[in-house]
């Protein structure tokens, strides 16, 4: 079995509960209670609050336990952990996930036996409270932010400018506020848009046009059908009048505004639209959670044109988008056009005289736009196949140029692991000497307590404490390298066994075999007309086509 010790203390003392105090404690109650303990990971965080997780040594904690390198994370008290219940809760969520125990020894707490896992499904039942709690507190926030319509922050939609007013509130205090602007050249494009979805009824031909005309996002990309859609659903560009009032109310959104303020001159503003979390993309909410209310903004597009779009993008979701057949193709995903830098997808022709399926591939932005944002010529996608599947067998042979550049980087990860493995060593001896040298100044203070050198001697350990700190970091940091180093080596392992053993299993494969064996070598393949450029993940290997 393997432990492990998380400790924390906000600032450095030599009494009481510090971090040498309780990763004994923790030792002790662990020799006591576990059996067959085979090693100990020892976490700690000084001068560090609990009032929030981003501490280093607790992250590090984290990545060690979802590696699943302990069996249970002991601690000397829960506040050592966290003082927020829903980042604890969220702690245990994960240790359970991962199937790892946790004790805390103050509070007796522990999850390998039966009471403990009890105490924390009361935890968790708190810390979700506590979390619906506050999703109530935004939801009724919003609903009287919905009272003034106002922009709340972030992204402005296409054709919007977020502009400060400054109000008097009814104290006479002065406030601010937010609202939507327009700028009248997106603008243009939003009604184009509009317009056109309402003429083609489609939004694969709404994005040919916009690439044809090279109408652009307003950040100077290209729309996709999805970027599309996303404009054409948003009630932002809808004037809130009755035709939008009632298509809302029919759709059970949740309207805040009356009737009577939908007279058509204001468009619609849409609260609650979105799930935010961190490090996530935002998700729409289904719209019956939406909060809708008249805006300070104009309205952009009549109501009954807005509902006529809404009901045309619902009748087309039935209809798939035609996907192209690709079954006996092998470079799809990772073979893109050496002019636009699209990708390419097979197209399929006729069967030849020896009953093969003929395809070629063609670029994506030159089917879509017609020929009229790239015109590369088109490739045979048999013979290229066939070219990419050739170039990688002779790159299997022991003598090729990627097998020499894959052993070369070998041999650079392999110094620069001993150059991190020796700073690390150096580092682990300075910190123990630190620790030894806290270790006797304490002593010393604890028996010139009331003289006038203990506030040199703290000073000292503040220093010492400081230095330990510091070159933590610094470990930390080296520990990441180290383990990304060792993911190198291993993928270099990998791609090298799969080179020299393609040649045999590709030959033996089927289709799907054939096309997870090239990805699995191949970064991609780039088509300019005449030449094929194969990238490898590890080298480069241009040939001829």
């Amino acid at each position: 079995m393997k432990i492990a010790i998380y400790s924390r203390k906000s600032k450095f003392t030599g009494k009481g509960d510090s971090i040498e105090n309780q990763i004994e404690m923790c030792k002790d109650y662990a020799t006591k209670y576990f059996d067959n303990i085979e090693d100990y990971f020892i976490y700690e965080d000084e001068g560090f609050s609990g009032g929030n997780t981003d501490r280093p040594q607790f992250k590090l904690m984290l990545r060690d336990a979802k590696a699943k390198k302990f069996d249970v994370l002991v601690c000397y008290r829960l506040d050592r952990i966290s003082r927020n219940i829903a980042d604890f809760s969220t702690l245990i969520e994960d240790l359970q996930e991962y199937d790892i125990s946790f004790v805390s020894i103050r509070e007796q707490f522990d999850t390998s036996t039966p009471m403990g896992r009890a105490m924390m499904y009361i935890a968790s039942v708190f810390a979700q409270l506590e979390r619906e709690t506050i999703a109530e507190r935004i939801r009724d926030n919003m609903l009287q932010l919905a009272k003034s319509g106002r922009w709340l922050g972030g992204i402005t939609p296409t054709g919007f400018d977020s502009k400060e007013i400054i109000y008097l509130d009814p104290s006479g205090k002065e406030r601010k506020m937010f609202k939507l602007t327009p700028i009248t050249e997106e603008m243009q494009t939003i009604r184009l848009i509009y317009s056109k979805f309402l003429e083609f009824d489609s939004l694969t031909q709404l994005e040919t046009f916009c690439l044809q005309n090279n109408i652009k996002t307003k950040n100077n990309k290209d729309y996709t059908r999805f970027a599309l859609r996303n404009i054409l659903n948003n009630p932002v560009y809808a004037a809130a009048d009755e035709d939008t009032y009632n298509y809302f109310v029919d759709n059970d959104y949740e309207v805040y505004s009356d009737l009577n303020e939908f007279t058509g001159e204001i468009g619609v503003m849409a609260y609650n639209k979105t799930i935010q979390k961190k490090n996530t993309s935002n998700k729409l909410r289904d719209s019956s959670e939406w909060i809708i209310a008249v805006g300070k903004h104009p309205g952009i597009i009549k109501g009954k044109d807005w509902v006529k779009v809404q009901d045309m993008i619902d009748k087309n979701k039935s209809k798939s988008f035609r996907k192209v057949k690709n079954t006996d193709s092998l470079l799809s995903g990772i073979l893109r056009c050496g002019d636009c830098g699209s990708f390419m997808r097979p197209k399929m022709g006729r069967v030849n005289k020896d009953g093969i399926q003929v395809f070629y591939y063609m670029c994506e932005m030159k089917e879509k736009s017609k020929r009229e944002r790239c015109n590369i010529k088109n490739v045979k996608g048999n013979d290229l196949d066939n070219l990419v599947i050739g170039e990688i067998k002779k790159l299997s042979k022991k003598d090729s140029t990627l097998s020499k550049k894959l052993q070369n980087d070998k041999v650079s990860i392999s110094t620069t692991q001993s150059s991190i493995t020796s700073e690390i060593d150096q580092i682990k001896a300075t910190i123990d000497k630190n620790d030894k040298a806290i270790t006797n100044l304490v002593s010393s203070l604890s028996e010139a307590q009331n003289s006038s050198a203990s506030k040199y001697i703290i000073d000292q350990i503040n220093e010492l404490d400081k230095n330990n700190s510091k070159i933590k970091e610094r470990l930390l940091d080296l520990k990441e390298k180290s383990d990304t180093n060792n993911l190198k080596e291993s993928s270099i392992d990998i791609i090298d066994d799969v080179i020299s053993k393609f040649a045999d299993m590709v030959d033996n494969a089927d289709v799907i075999g054939k096309r997870n064996l090239i990805r699995s070598i191949v970064d991609k393949v780039t088509w300019d007309g005449k030449e094929i450029d194969i990238v490898m993940f590890g080298a480069d290997s241009r040939k001829k086509h």
